[in-house]
């Protein structure tokens, strides 16, 4: 889900918006995206969801007894579906069709006289290049209402009817659902499991997220509504630092984190993901436009220093207690204890207090896998200081051998967030070890730093900018889908505030206007510059 909120929704949002089955192309190795394999997944997923797992099971038997070997089509697939399932998929055959992320906005009201609960579901799809009419897409709803002790309350229409599963199904524009037998006002848990591939609104308060963090029985929804909750304080904590102002504190936020860390019947590795704030680009996203890169970076600093301080016992204590003593083991839950400890220790690092970060040069001094070398140097590489040029340059001299660890070696020094993080790229492109002729190299550094450093991508002077551009412009001329690959990471330039965004149009043009590109990346900078 991560993944696909990171890199697909953007693509659905911008100008390189395309349906899972496209109508047309310039250069179909321009085909392997976010939207035609993550999105595509997602709706097989779905289908899974409407027709329920034997039903899909049953389905697949089918398809691949008739069409095994064949140049099958989705027309195929969904046929077998149909005939294993009885099951109406003709609306759900828009979203091969139609390109866009949908809309859903939900609202639940209470009646106490009648105790029943109204949901009102809407969907919207927004215009994407060259659709501009969309239709009502099938969209698989997994619902729950909890009542006041954190339960699941019995969902059951007020025709009678029982969704003893928690699905319904969204297909009109605006649909409402009645619940009846409600003793008291109840919290919407909506989109359980991320049962669609959608943006979703709905009418629910800070105290609301605080019970669902608390108590929903779905961790998926458990663990959005501590997203969606970081997500409020970050774009107020951007909006505030944008005005020059101080953000306001956060101390129920990190309470309700702190339930979740006591929750010893949470697994550890489910933990470590509830402590992972948003990154940059999900609160980017969350903005929309006017996108100022350096105020979303410090409010995210900013939240993680309140966590770490008003935290600070419990996360050394997570951090002392999931030491693994003996050999290194990739078993589940030694693997879940180490990610909840290397959480905990980047989290620390954030306080400011020298103690932490000598912890995360002392972690790394001792860590016998690579796991924890790594998240060590995940930590060191945003820290200014010797601390930091020790450990890396230690690290090269213990794996100069080994190309693919070098890779990782690049890619969180081109991840770092200071300051002259563009300068610091363009001398690792002068590494006697790197080349622009090898594509691992280019993804580590350039494609890095491009796609997962947006303070130094967006760096306001431009100079991330240029610095992609010209790489992109080298390479094209002998790797063509590895230049127009990297020039994806412009796709989202029309959100920024006007001055990056004019830096970065200048760049596409630049682009645009260099003699002669590859079809693979003239078509992604016409496409991206509209």
């Amino acid at each position: 889900v991560r993944m696909l909120k990171t890199h697909q929704f953007p693509e659905d949002s911008g100008p390189l918006a395309h349906p899972v089955r496209p109508d047309s192309y310039i250069e179909i190795n321009n085909f392997y995206t976010a939207t035609v394999y993550e999105k595509g997944a997602e709706l097989c997923r779905m289908i899974e969801t409407i027709v329920g797992r034997d039903g899909f099971r049953k389905g697949m038997d089918f398809y691949f007894e008739r069409h095994d070997g064949d140049a099958a089509t989705v027309e195929d697939f969904i046929a077998c579906i149909v005939e294993a399932t009885g099951t109406d998929l003709d609306q759900f055959m828009r979203w091969y069709s139609q390109a866009g992320t949908p809309e859903v906005v939900a609202s639940l009201s209470y009646n106490a006289g009648e105790k029943t609960a109204e949901l009102n579901v809407s969907q919207i799809t927004p215009p994407t290049p060259g659709h501009t009419n969309k239709l009502p897409l099938h969209i698989p709803l997994k619902i729950g209402l909890l009542g006041r002790n954190g339960n699941d309350l019995p969902l059951r229409l007020d025709s009678g009817e029982e969704i003893g599963d928690g699905l319904i199904h969204l297909r009109e524009a605006e649909q409402t659902f009645r619940f009846g037998g409600i003793p008291s006002p109840p919290v919407l848990s909506l989109l359980r499991g991320f049962s669609a591939p959608v943006k979703l609104t709905a009418n629910l308060n800070e105290r609301d997220l605080e019970f669902l963090m608390a108590h929903d029985s779905d961790l998926f929804n458990r663990w959005q509504a501590g997203q969606n909750y970081a997500l409020r304080i970050l774009t107020a904590a951007a909006a505030a630092l944008r005005e020059g102002e101080e953000p306001a504190n956060a101390p129920a936020f990190a309470g309700a984190l702190a339930v979740t860390l006591r929750d010893e019947g949470l697994e550890p590795a489910y933990r470590a993901e509830v402590l992972r704030l948003p990154s940059e680009t999900d609160i980017a996203r969350e903005i929309g436009s006017d996108v100022d890169p350096d105020a979303i970076h410090h409010a995210r600093e900013w939240l993680r220093a309140e966590i770490s301080l008003t935290l600070r016992g419990e996360l050394i204590s997570l951090y002392d207690t999931n030491t693994l003593p003996g050999a290194y083991s990739p078993e589940a839950g030694d693997a879940g204890k180490r990610a909840l400890r290397n959480t905990a220790l980047a989290l620390l690092s954030a306080s400011g207090i020298q103690d932490d970060t000598e912890r995360v040069a002392e972690h790394y001094r001792l860590a016998a896998n690579m796991t924890d070398k790594i998240a060590a140097l995940s930590v060191l590489t945003h820290l200014e200081g010797e601390m930091r040029e020790q450990a890396f340059a230690d690290f090269f001299e213990d794996w100069k051998d080994d190309h693919l660890v070098i890779d990782k070696w690049y890619a969180l020094q081109a991840m770092s967030s200071l300051q002259d993080a563009p300068e610091r790229v363009e001398a690792l492109t002068r590494h006697p070890l790197f080349s622009l002729k090898t594509p691992n190299k280019v993804r580590a550094v350039i494609g890095a730093f491009a796609n997962m450093n947006p303070t130094g991508f967006h760096r306001d002077d431009g100079a991330g900018f240029r610095l992609v551009a010209n790489a992109v412009l080298e390479i094209d001329g002998f790797n063509p889908q590895v230049s127009a690959r990297i020039l994806g990471a412009f796709k989202s330039w029309r959100m920024l505030e006007p001055v990056r965004r004019a830096k970065a149009k200048s760049e596409l043009k630049r682009i645009e206007s260099h003699g002669k590109l590859s079809r693979d990346l003239f078509e992604i900078v016409t496409k991206t510059l509209g």
